[in-house]
C-alpha cells in the first residue's frame, strides 16, 4: 500500500480523466449547436438539474457513509488485531511456568510469537488476494510452511497450528488449564477478527444500487449543460466540467473506500500494520527488526 499525508492530485483526477474529457466534448458540442446553429430550443430550466442534484447529492451522501462505515470497521478489526497480537505474545512469554525454562520452552515461545507475526502477513495478503505465503519464510519454520500450505485459507492453518502448540505446552506443564483457557480466548479473538475481516471482504456493496446512482448521475450531467448555456455562455464549459468531476470524485471516494482491502492509496494499511505488529513482538522478544530497507543493505529484503 502506498502512504502518504496527501494522495496526488494526479491520481485523484487521473481515476475520472476520461470523463472529464467526455463531459468537455459534450459541453463543447452543445455550445457549438446552441451559439452556431441557433438551437435555441436546447435551453431547459435551471430548476430541472437542481432537483436531480438534490436527489443525487442524497444518494451519494449515503454511499458514502456507508462505505465509510466499511473502511472503519476494517481499521477497526485491524487495531484490535494490534491488541490481541501483543497480548498473545504476553501471554506466551508470561503466563509459561519460568521453572521449566529450558531451551526447548524458549524455542517453544520463540517459535510461537514469530508464527504470530506470519499470521498478521498472511491475513492482509489473503484478503488483498495475493499470495498469504509470501516473505513467511522468515517467520515460520520449513515444517511449518509444508503444513500450512496444504490448506486454502492459510491464516486458519496458522491459528490452527497455535492451538496445537498451546495443548503441547499445557501436556508439558509449562501452562495450567486456566492459562490454555485464557490464551486460547485470545486466539478465538484473533479467529473472530480475521471472520470479521472476511465477511467485509466476501460482501459486495449491492450492485443496483451502485447502478442506479451512476445512472442518476450521468442523466444530471447530461442535463447540465442545457440549463447553464443561457446564463453562462461559453463559460459554462469549465463551470459544468468542475461540477461534473466533484460528483464523479465523490461516487469515485465512495467506490474505493467500500472495499478496503485492495491494495489501493485509500484502504487500510495491513502491511504496515503488520510490519508494526512484527516490531512490537520480536522487541518483546528481545531482538532486533530490521525494515525493509534495511534488510535490502543486508540482501534479505522481502517484498509485502
Amino acid at each position: 500500500m502506498l502512504l502518504k499525508k496527501n494522495i496526488p492530485l494526479k491520481y485523484v483526477f487521473g481515476k475520472i480523466k476520461v470523463e472529464m474529457l467526455l463531459v468537455t466534448i459534450y459541453t463543447l458540442a452543445i455550445n457549438l449547436l446552441y451559439y452556431r446553429y441557433d438551437f435555441t430550443s436546447l435551453v431547459i430550466p435551471l430548476a430541472v438539474p437542481m432537483v436531480l442534484g438534490t436527489v443525487l447529492s442524497l444518494l451519494l451522501a449515503f454511499r458514502s457513509n456507508q462505505a465509510y462505515d466499511r473502511w472503519w470497521e476494517a481499521r477497526t478489526i485491524w487495531g484490535a488485531i494490534v491488541n490481541d497480537s501483543r497480548s498473545l505474545t504476553r501471554q506466551i512469554l508470561c503466563l509459561m511456568d519460568s521453572t521449566y525454562q529450558s531451551e526447548e520452552l524458549t524455542e517453544f515461545q520463540e517459535r510461537m510469537v514469530k508464527r504470530q507475526a506470519a499470521w498478521c502477513y498472511s491475513l492482509g495478503q489473503s484478503l488483498r488476494k495475493t499470495d498469504p505465503l509470501k516473505g513467511l519464510e522468515r517467520l515460520l519454520s520449513r515444517r511449518e510452511l509444508n503444513y500450512v500450505m496444504r490448506y486454502d485459507n492459510v491464516p486458519a492453518a496458522l491459528l490452527l497450528l497455535h492451538g496445537k502448540d498451546l495443548k503441547f505446552a499445557l501436556e508439558q506443564g509449562w501452562i495450567n488449564q486456566y492459562q490454555q483457557v485464557e490464551i486460547d480466548k485470545t486466539l478465538s479473538r484473533l479467529c473472530d477478527a480475521m471472520g470479521k475481516c472476511e465477511r467485509i471482504k466476501n460482501t459486495v456493496f449491492p450492485a443496483t444500487y451502485s447502478l442506479y446512482t451512476h445512472f442518476t448521475l450521468i442523466f444530471f450531467i447530461l442535463l447540465l449543460p442545457f440549463a447553464l448555456i443561457d446564463v453562462l455562455g461559453f463559460m459554462e464549459i469549465p463551470i459544468v466540467v468542475a461540477i461534473a468531476s466533484s460528483f464523479l470524485l465523490i461516487e469515485k471516494m465512495g467506490i474505493n473506500l467500500q472495499d478496503p482491502f485492495e491494495n489501493k492509496p485509500t484502504d487500510t494499511p495491513v502491511t504496515t500494520i503488520a510490519r508494526n505488529i512484527e516490531k512490537d513482538l520480536r522487541q518483546q522478544l528481545h531482538e532486533q527488526y530490521n525494515t525493509p530497507e534495511e534488510q535490502l543493505e543486508v540482501g534479505r529484503f522481502y517484498v509485502l
